[in-house]
């Protein structure tokens, strides 16, 4: 399942930090021999200040107690400058660490860069140490000691640019802390800032967002409502648009999020449409399986690619999460991702045949006679479906619903509501860029 691992395209949209879960992962599956991944660590640890970290790897890598001399030489470099860092910084680090100094403190950024200079001696040089030194300790690996200090220093910053340097770095630290609440939060900050800044071009715009969804997996497929959130996002046509142009592997994500999220379905329909024009630039089994049972109606081609949707969410590291419970180990999106899958297929199945013989269902839905003779009875008990079973002739017998008029009309409604608020957004934008030109 080589061919499914998206780590090369991901790891580019990443902060190299960031990659370290996708290599752990990865060696954790044996997707690749021990020593690849080893080298590939060391490759990433060489541009960061973690040396401790990459002289462990190396010894393991080299089975060796002895680590190259450019090592050491570097350990000795990074503690020197990260002392030098702290000894610039100490000023305001003792300031905020100061509860009653830090109450002096209002929103106004301005009134608190003239207090600190004029009380506490604290200038623009001061507060630019604080800046090197969070990054620095965040390159050091200490992401809770960045997570504060950068959260801090955006408190103080006037430049906009390097604010928004700030916040992705806090927004890694966060992520790398399983911070999820914390991190969403920093998302929702990031978006808003992306959508509303001026870009000197629009590509650069287009590449902040790239990388906020690459960056956001992270989050959605551990956040409690992350399968929501992340249609939220993926599926606001700006960011529709830039997955489709730079970023295709990103459908898998929310293909994935559509097929286990069961109250998307009228967005759901509009998405199909895309998964089918971009079928010639990027496909996998997940999006293959979508295409067989909304496009092709092919249920032969679907039940291939259930098992092998189960090996790529298996084998992916944001789908692939494991929960061990005892002596279990469970991947919950599996389970729920195949249970949803099968009602898919069933579904579209039963539009077309009114009476269905119950051994060719299990058939089509992986599953044995019995299994499947327990799946249709538990769905008709839970009214998700309106048929009956026939255990004499072994057939499941589909009820005739003509739609209802009024859901129509009301879907219909929804749906022109929602075009019409896209149509004015984007009249609106057109009309601010013209009028800042």
């Amino acid at each position: 399942m080589a061919e499914y691992d998206l780590t090369p395209r991901i790891a580019p949209n990443l902060d190299r930090h960031l990659v370290f879960p996708l290599l752990e992962f990865l060696q954790e599956r044996q997707f690749y021999p021990d020593e690849q991944i080893l080298k590939a660590k060391i490759e990433l640890l060489n541009r960061t200040n973690m040396v401790d970290y990459a002289m462990d790897i190396h010894k393991s890598l080299y089975h060796t107690d002895d680590v190259p001399q450019d090592m050491v030489d570097r350990r000795v470099e990074v503690v020197a400058r990260l002392k030098a860092l702290e000894e610039s910084a100490a000023p305001l680090v003792a300031f905020l660490q100061n509860p009653a100094a830090v109450q002096e403190l209002r929103a106004d950024k301005q009134y608190n860069l003239q207090m600190l200079n004029d009380r506490y001696q604290i200038g623009p040089d001061q507060i630019e140490a604080l800046y090197q030194y969070a990054k620095f300790q965040f390159e050091c690996g200490n992401y809770s000691g960045a997570a504060d200090y950068l959260y801090q220093y955006r408190a103080l910053c006037t430049d906009s640019e390097r604010s928004l340097s700030a916040l992705w770095g806090k927004l890694a630290a966060e992520i790398l802390m399983q911070n999820w609440d914390i991190a969403v939060e920093e998302l929702n900050r990031l978006k808003e800032i992306i959508d509303s800044k001026n870009f000197s071009s629009p590509m650069k715009q287009v590449q902040g967002r790239i990388w906020l969804m690459h960056w956001s997996l992270f989050i959605f497929f551990n956040h409690e409502n992350g399968r929501t959130q992340i249609i939220d996002l993926f599926n606001q046509d700006k960011y529709l648009n830039a997955i489709q142009t730079n970023a295709p592997h990103l459908l898998r994500y929310l293909a994935t999020a559509f097929i286990v999220n069961k109250r998307r379905r009228p967005q759901f329909k509009d998405f199909i449409k895309v998964i089918q024009q971009e079928q010639y630039s990027y496909n996998d089994p997940i999006t293959e399986f979508l295409t067989c049972v909304y496009v092709n109606y092919d249920f032969d081609g679907a039940q291939k690619k259930m098992r092998e949707c189960e090996e790529v969410i298996l084998n992916d590291p944001f789908l692939g999460k494991r929960l061990e419970e005892g002596n279990l180990s469970t991947v919950p999106l599996r389970d729920e991702f195949l249970e949803t899958a099968r009602l898919f297929v069933f579904e579209t199945f039963c539009r077309i045949h009114q009476r269905i013989d119950m051994s060719v269902l299990a058939e089509k839905l992986n599953l044995n006679y019995e299994e499947a003779e327990r799946w249709i009875v538990n769905l008709v008990r839970t009214s998700k479906l309106d048929a009956k079973i026939d255990s004499k002739t072994g057939t499941v017998i589909m009820e005739t619903n003509e739609p209802d008029v009024h859901e129509q009309l009301i879907d219909h409604t929804k749906s022109l509501s929602g075009r019409t608020y896209k149509l004015v957004t984007q009249l609106l934008e057109h009309a601010q860029a013209q009028a800042a030109r």
